[in-house]
């Protein structure tokens, strides 16, 4: 089951949202959130955190993603699923 919506996220003050979407795998699940066309998954790790998984070819490719940006994103998150 795939549930896909807004992701409201505060970053240097400004409310921006971004296209998401739930993935379930079986006894975990991720989230797909879109980021100016690049699509990254955030997923908890062992303590429950949640961390941003970047795909080799998006790395690959020089696109430059603001690392305060996934912390405000993983802020926005951790508010979401408390």
């Amino acid at each position: 089951m795939e549930e896909e919506f807004e992701l409201p996220v505060i970053f240097n003050n400004k409310e921006l949202s971004f296209p998401a979407r739930l993935l379930n795998y079986s006894y975990s699940y991720k989230l797909e959130v879109d980021v100016e066309g690049t699509k990254l998954l955030f997923e908890p790790d062992e303590e429950r955190n949640w961390r941003a998984v970047i795909a080799g070819e998006d790395i690959k490719s020089n696109k430059k993603i603001n690392v305060d940006l996934l912390k405000a994103i993983v802020a926005s998150i951790e508010n979401i699923v408390k």
